[in-house]
């Protein structure tokens, strides 16, 4: 699979972009966790164009983390073209993403991210002007449809491929229903076999486990998935990934965090989550930084199942320093070393 000149291995798996997740320092430990390429938080178009601070800290890329795609959103042409020349200017990423499928009110309610499927030519016009503005890789992502009554991607991905992007991510969901029910993949499955279309096709929505890639793969003949939620709290999911689809591919798992525990295990898996604490910190700051992580913290598997853990979980999220939560965090190791001291790696 390429996506211009850039190659990919075998089932490759990417790292969706996510709001307030998917900044520099989650992209990295993703990286380094067997992700084949990584996407930006998403970015204003009107906001760069605007030359607002935070918009233009979001631009920010490292060489370890590439490839890596930064995504940009709008509603109208011009702007969103001129916001792609600033993000090819500042950033230089090896592809650039546009977003036409985010759900939420403030995006799609005002006409940008997936409201533009109630607007396919506005979609389109700005698809061909940021296609023409730039000289790298322009993709797209949405979804099926606005709902249930309209989904349009089977004809919107050849009208969009007409645009000259060079890759389709595709979402199993409309709009309409938001990141509830079940991904339907049967849609994206049949863009891909469609042959009229030539570009690789990337399927999102509900990869939660290494059987459900595979599973993706092999029914709908996608060139790759992307993982988005089920990396809360567990950016090693793409290892566990890779293991699977390839078996000995090389990963830098055992250098993503400096641990005594064996990788994967569950002792080795609270470092991993203590070590993306403290990149946030050192990003932003100390109050701010734990704020990033909480959600990743209240999501990790790693504390299923444990007896009695709601107390800690709550103390875990009103955590205010590192100190204070770290120690809330060796307890939890206790708690989990009790409820499977084999997975722990004792």
């Amino acid at each position: 699979m390429k996506i211009g000149n850039v190659e990919f291995g075998p089932y490759p798996v990417f790292l969706a972009p996510m709001e307030d997740v998917t900044d520099i320092g989650f992209r990295l430990l993703c990286k380094r966790f067997g992700a084949a390429m990584v996407y930006s938080e998403f970015v204003a178009a009107d906001a760069l164009v605007r030359m607002v601070n935070r918009s233009l800290e979001k631009l920010a890329v490292c060489d370890d983390e590439r490839p890596v795609a930064i995504q940009i959103y709008g509603k109208e042409p011009g702007p969103v073209a001129d916001a792609a020349r600033i993000v090819v200017e500042r950033a230089r990423p090896d592809v650039l993403d546009l977003n036409f499928g985010c759900p939420v009110k403030r995006v799609a309610g005002k006409g940008a991210g997936a409201g533009m499927l109630q607007n396919i030519p506005k979609m389109l016009e700005i698809t061909r002007a940021v296609v023409d503005a730039v000289d790298i890789p322009v993709t797209v992502k949405t979804r099926l449809g606005w709902d249930e009554s309209s989904k349009v991607i089977v004809d919107l991905a050849e009208r969009l491929q007409d645009c000259g992007i060079r890759a389709l991510t595709i979402h199993g969901r409309t709009r309409a229903q938001m990141y509830t029910g079940e991904a339907d993949w049967t849609l994206i499955g049949e863009v891909k076999n469609n042959p009229r279309m030539t570009i690789p096709i990337i399927g999102n929505g509900d990869i939660t486990s290494p059987e459900r890639a595979r599973e993706c793969f092999d029914r709908y003949g996608v060139d790759a998935v992307m993982v988005g939620r089920a990396t809360f709290g567990r950016p090693w999911i793409f290892k566990e990934i890779t293991d699977v689809l390839n078996p000995g591919s090389a990963s830098a798992a055992h250098e993503a965090v400096k641990s005594g525990y064996p990788v994967m295990s569950a002792d080795w898996k609270i470092d991993v989550l203590k070590e993306q604490v403290l990149t946030s910190v050192r990003r932003i700051d100390e109050y701010r930084g734990i704020l990033h992580s909480r959600r990743h913290l209240a999501a990790s598997p790693v504390f299923k199942g444990i007896p009695n853990f709601r107390e800690t979980r709550i103390a875990m999220l009103r955590a205010e320093t590192v100190d204070e939560l770290f120690a809330i965090l060796e307890r939890a190791r206790e708690a989990v070393r009790r409820v499977s001291p084999c997975d722990a790696g004792l």
